[in-house]
Protein backbone atom coordinates (compact mmCIF):
# COMPACT_ATOMS: atom_id res chain seq x y z
CA UNK A 1 0.00 0.00 0.00
CA UNK A 2 2.70 2.95 -1.23
CA UNK A 3 0.12 5.43 0.50
CA UNK A 4 0.36 7.99 3.14
CA UNK A 5 -3.36 8.71 3.40
CA UNK A 6 -4.67 9.75 0.00
CA UNK A 7 -1.08 10.77 -1.12
CA UNK A 8 0.05 8.10 -3.98
CA UNK A 9 3.92 7.51 -2.09
CA UNK A 10 5.40 4.62 -5.30
CA UNK A 11 9.24 5.38 -3.81
CA UNK A 12 8.09 3.98 -0.47
CA UNK A 13 10.80 2.10 1.72
CA UNK A 14 9.36 -0.78 3.57
CA UNK A 15 11.20 -3.85 5.01
CA UNK A 16 9.82 -6.66 2.80
CA UNK A 17 9.45 -7.19 -1.01
CA UNK A 18 5.82 -7.24 -1.70
CA UNK A 19 3.54 -10.02 -2.82
CA UNK A 20 0.54 -7.56 -3.91
CA UNK A 21 0.65 -3.46 -4.70
CA UNK A 22 -2.60 -1.81 -4.27
CA UNK A 23 -2.82 1.35 -6.00
CA UNK A 24 -5.79 2.84 -7.74
CA UNK A 25 -6.79 6.06 -9.69
CA UNK A 26 -8.25 8.09 -6.32
CA UNK A 27 -11.59 9.88 -6.81
CA UNK A 28 -14.11 12.08 -4.40
CA UNK A 29 -14.30 15.08 -3.57
CA UNK A 30 -12.54 14.86 0.41
CA UNK A 31 -10.31 12.60 1.75
CA UNK A 32 -12.52 10.35 3.52
CA UNK A 33 -14.62 9.49 -0.38
CA UNK A 34 -10.75 9.22 -1.93
CA UNK A 35 -9.70 6.63 0.92
CA UNK A 36 -12.88 5.01 0.99
CA UNK A 37 -12.60 3.63 -2.46
CA UNK A 38 -9.10 2.74 -2.04
CA UNK A 39 -9.94 0.55 1.73
CA UNK A 40 -12.40 -0.77 0.03
CA UNK A 41 -10.24 -2.94 -2.37
CA UNK A 42 -7.48 -3.37 0.48
CA UNK A 43 -10.11 -5.49 2.09
CA UNK A 44 -11.32 -7.21 -0.41
CA UNK A 45 -7.60 -8.52 -1.54
CA UNK A 46 -7.22 -9.01 3.25
CA UNK A 47 -10.23 -10.74 2.89
CA UNK A 48 -9.53 -13.19 0.28
CA UNK A 49 -6.15 -14.10 1.81
CA UNK A 50 -7.40 -14.71 5.69
CA UNK A 51 -10.47 -16.71 3.75
CA UNK A 52 -7.36 -18.91 2.14
CA UNK A 53 -5.95 -19.60 5.67
CA UNK A 54 -2.95 -17.02 5.27
CA UNK A 55 -2.15 -14.34 7.60
CA UNK A 56 -1.86 -10.89 5.01
CA UNK A 57 0.86 -8.56 6.29
CA UNK A 58 0.14 -4.76 4.79
CA UNK A 59 2.50 -1.96 4.62
CA UNK A 60 1.81 1.39 3.77
CA UNK A 61 3.13 5.10 4.91
CA UNK A 62 0.68 5.32 7.65
CA UNK A 63 -1.70 3.74 9.87
CA UNK A 64 -5.38 4.53 8.70
CA UNK A 65 -5.25 1.64 6.86
CA UNK A 66 -6.24 -0.75 9.72
CA UNK A 67 -9.81 0.63 9.03
CA UNK A 68 -9.45 -1.34 5.12
CA UNK A 69 -7.38 -4.26 6.95
CA UNK A 70 -9.78 -5.03 10.26
CA UNK A 71 -12.61 -4.88 7.34
CA UNK A 72 -11.05 -7.58 5.64
CA UNK A 73 -10.97 -9.64 8.91
CA UNK A 74 -14.61 -9.34 9.55
CA UNK A 75 -15.48 -9.65 5.83
CA UNK A 76 -13.49 -13.33 6.33
CA UNK A 77 -15.11 -13.84 9.40
CA UNK A 78 -18.86 -13.13 8.87
CA UNK A 79 -18.98 -9.16 10.20
CA UNK A 80 -17.27 -10.38 13.53
CA UNK A 81 -14.28 -7.91 14.83
CA UNK A 82 -11.10 -9.02 15.78
CA UNK A 83 -9.69 -8.24 18.69
CA UNK A 84 -6.76 -5.55 18.28
CA UNK A 85 -2.93 -4.97 19.67
CA UNK A 86 -1.75 -1.63 18.45
CA UNK A 87 2.01 -0.96 19.27
CA UNK A 88 2.67 2.63 18.29
CA UNK A 89 4.47 5.38 20.01
CA UNK A 90 1.38 7.61 19.45
CA UNK A 91 -2.13 6.85 21.11
CA UNK A 92 -3.96 7.50 17.91
CA UNK A 93 -7.15 8.16 19.71
CA UNK A 94 -7.67 11.91 18.69
CA UNK A 95 -10.89 12.72 16.98
CA UNK A 96 -11.80 16.06 14.71
CA UNK A 97 -13.09 17.80 17.60
CA UNK A 98 -9.93 17.23 19.58
CA UNK A 99 -6.84 17.22 17.40
CA UNK A 100 -5.12 20.74 17.14
CA UNK A 101 -3.05 19.87 13.66
CA UNK A 102 -5.87 18.16 11.81
CA UNK A 103 -3.65 15.23 10.97
CA UNK A 104 -6.06 12.30 10.51
CA UNK A 105 -3.25 9.92 11.27
CA UNK A 106 -3.94 10.66 14.48
CA UNK A 107 -7.49 9.13 14.88
CA UNK A 108 -7.07 5.29 13.49
CA UNK A 109 -7.62 3.98 16.64
CA UNK A 110 -9.93 5.71 18.24
CA UNK A 111 -12.36 5.31 14.46
CA UNK A 112 -11.37 1.32 15.08
CA UNK A 113 -13.18 1.68 18.61
CA UNK A 114 -16.69 3.15 16.50
CA UNK A 115 -16.05 7.26 16.38
CA UNK A 116 -17.57 8.92 14.01
CA UNK A 117 -18.63 5.82 11.67
CA UNK A 118 -19.38 7.39 8.94
CA UNK A 119 -16.34 9.03 7.79
CA UNK A 120 -15.19 5.89 6.58
CA UNK A 121 -16.46 2.54 8.50
CA UNK A 122 -20.00 2.90 7.33
CA UNK A 123 -18.75 2.21 3.46
CA UNK A 124 -16.49 -0.39 4.65
CA UNK A 125 -19.12 -2.48 6.23
CA UNK A 126 -16.83 -2.13 9.14
CA UNK A 127 -18.23 -3.10 12.71
CA UNK A 128 -16.69 -1.50 15.82
CA UNK A 129 -14.31 -3.40 18.04
CA UNK A 130 -14.93 -2.95 21.69
CA UNK A 131 -12.64 -1.02 23.60
CA UNK A 132 -12.14 -3.87 26.06
CA UNK A 133 -10.80 -5.82 23.33
CA UNK A 134 -8.38 -3.51 22.30
CA UNK A 135 -4.47 -3.08 23.83
CA UNK A 136 -2.49 -0.08 23.55
CA UNK A 137 1.39 -0.90 23.36
CA UNK A 138 3.92 1.66 24.39
CA UNK A 139 1.87 4.63 23.43
CA UNK A 140 3.91 7.34 25.45
CA UNK A 141 3.60 10.83 23.43
CA UNK A 142 -0.37 11.44 24.21
CA UNK A 143 -2.17 14.74 23.90
CA UNK A 144 -4.37 15.54 27.12
CA UNK A 145 -7.27 14.63 25.03
CA UNK A 146 -5.61 11.22 24.52
CA UNK A 147 -4.97 10.71 28.01
CA UNK A 148 -8.11 11.76 29.00
CA UNK A 149 -10.37 9.38 26.57
CA UNK A 150 -8.03 6.08 27.67
CA UNK A 151 -8.20 6.92 31.16
CA UNK A 152 -12.21 6.73 30.85
CA UNK A 153 -11.89 3.80 28.21
CA UNK A 154 -11.56 0.33 28.83
CA UNK A 155 -8.57 0.31 26.46
CA UNK A 156 -5.39 -1.61 28.26
CA UNK A 157 -2.16 0.13 27.71
CA UNK A 158 1.36 -1.79 28.25
CA UNK A 159 4.92 -1.33 27.40
CA UNK A 160 6.62 -3.04 25.14
CA UNK A 161 8.13 -5.40 27.59
CA UNK A 162 5.14 -6.31 29.36
CA UNK A 163 3.54 -7.61 26.16
CA UNK A 164 3.37 -11.70 26.84
CA UNK A 165 0.29 -13.92 25.70
CA UNK A 166 -1.72 -13.75 29.00
CA UNK A 167 -1.90 -10.05 27.76
CA UNK A 168 -3.08 -10.48 24.53
CA UNK A 169 -7.32 -10.63 23.75
CA UNK A 170 -9.22 -13.28 23.32
CA UNK A 171 -10.28 -14.30 19.60
CA UNK A 172 -8.79 -13.38 16.23
CA UNK A 173 -6.14 -10.52 16.57
CA UNK A 174 -5.42 -8.03 13.96
CA UNK A 175 -1.23 -6.92 14.87
CA UNK A 176 -0.36 -3.59 13.72
CA UNK A 177 2.75 -1.83 14.31
CA UNK A 178 3.90 0.85 13.65
CA UNK A 179 7.09 1.20 13.45
CA UNK A 180 7.33 4.60 15.06
CA UNK A 181 7.11 2.83 18.35
CA UNK A 182 10.70 1.89 17.97
CA UNK A 183 12.79 4.58 19.86
CA UNK A 184 13.57 7.49 18.08
CA UNK A 185 17.27 8.16 18.46
CA UNK A 186 17.59 4.44 17.14
CA UNK A 187 15.46 4.52 14.09
CA UNK A 188 16.38 7.18 10.98
CA UNK A 189 13.88 9.42 9.30
CA UNK A 190 10.77 8.81 11.54
CA UNK A 191 8.05 11.52 10.69
CA UNK A 192 7.22 11.46 13.79
CA UNK A 193 9.99 10.15 16.34
CA UNK A 194 9.74 9.79 20.26
CA UNK A 195 12.20 8.97 22.67
CA UNK A 196 12.33 6.77 25.08
CA UNK A 197 10.79 3.54 23.44
CA UNK A 198 11.88 0.23 22.44
CA UNK A 199 15.00 -0.63 20.42
CA UNK A 200 13.58 -2.71 17.12
CA UNK A 201 15.10 -6.16 18.61
CA UNK A 202 12.72 -5.38 21.78
CA UNK A 203 9.77 -5.42 19.48
CA UNK A 204 10.49 -7.75 17.56
CA UNK A 205 10.57 -10.12 20.73
CA UNK A 206 7.40 -8.36 21.44
CA UNK A 207 5.50 -8.91 18.03
CA UNK A 208 6.83 -12.97 17.94
CA UNK A 209 4.89 -12.94 21.47
CA UNK A 210 1.73 -12.19 19.67
CA UNK A 211 2.83 -14.38 16.77
CA UNK A 212 3.04 -17.13 18.65
CA UNK A 213 -0.21 -17.33 19.98
CA UNK A 214 -1.64 -18.47 16.97
CA UNK A 215 -4.24 -16.06 16.55
CA UNK A 216 -2.90 -13.27 14.47
CA UNK A 217 -5.37 -12.83 11.94
CA UNK A 218 -3.81 -10.12 10.05
CA UNK A 219 -1.22 -7.69 10.20
CA UNK A 220 -0.50 -4.11 9.60
CA UNK A 221 3.11 -2.61 9.11
CA UNK A 222 3.15 1.44 9.62
CA UNK A 223 6.26 2.13 7.56
CA UNK A 224 5.68 6.38 8.79
CA UNK A 225 9.10 6.90 7.84
CA UNK A 226 10.50 9.38 5.27
CA UNK A 227 12.32 7.64 2.36
CA UNK A 228 15.69 7.12 1.63
CA UNK A 229 16.99 7.19 5.40
CA UNK A 230 17.73 3.76 5.79
CA UNK A 231 14.75 2.91 8.29
CA UNK A 232 13.04 -0.10 6.58
CA UNK A 233 16.69 -1.99 6.05
CA UNK A 234 17.46 -1.11 10.12
CA UNK A 235 14.54 -2.93 10.97
CA UNK A 236 14.10 -5.50 8.80
CA UNK A 237 16.35 -8.26 10.40
CA UNK A 238 14.44 -7.42 13.74
CA UNK A 239 10.91 -8.15 12.86
CA UNK A 240 9.56 -11.75 12.64
CA UNK A 241 7.92 -11.59 9.41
Amino acid sequence: MPYHLDEHRPGLDVPFEPGVTVTRELAGDDVWARLAGLYDEVADVVAADVRGGEVPLVMSGDCMVSQAVVAGVERAHDGAPPSVVWFDAHGDVQTLETTTSGYLGGMPLRMLAGYRPELLADGLGLAPVPEDRIVLVDGRDLDPPERDYLAASEIRQVFTAELHSSRVPDGPVYLHVDLDVIDGAQLPGLLFPVPGGPSASEVGQAVRRVLDTGRVAAVGLGCTWHDGQGAAARVRGALPF
